[in-house]
């Protein structure tokens, strides 16, 4: 199962060519995250690519750090959209 990135993009997007913004790529991060979490279920053995998710989460954190010092309400939104924290 390979995530649709396209639709990430599409539904976080700020406007029509927007593919970058930290937003974006807190929302491919998160994407990326829960897929790698389904695969522990099955595979709790593969620290390799546990250590690839723990570098995921920590540079979700400094993007979202980012996000919620530059626009607040916007960070706000985020973590209500993609159901983190609470």
């Amino acid at each position: 199962m390979a995530i649709d990135r396209d639709a990430v993009i599409k539904q976080y997007q700020l406007h029509e060519n927007d593919r970058g913004s930290a937003r974006v790529q807190v929302a491919l991060l998160t994407a990326r995250i829960n897929h790698l979490t389904e695969h522990f279920r099955s595979h709790h053995k593969d620290h390799h690519s546990r250590h690839g998710l723990l570098k995921m989460v920590g540079q979700r954190r400094r993007l979202l750090d980012y996000v919620r010092k530059t626009d607040l309400e916007q960070y706000r939104k985020l973590i209500a959209d993609l159901g983190l924290r609470h």
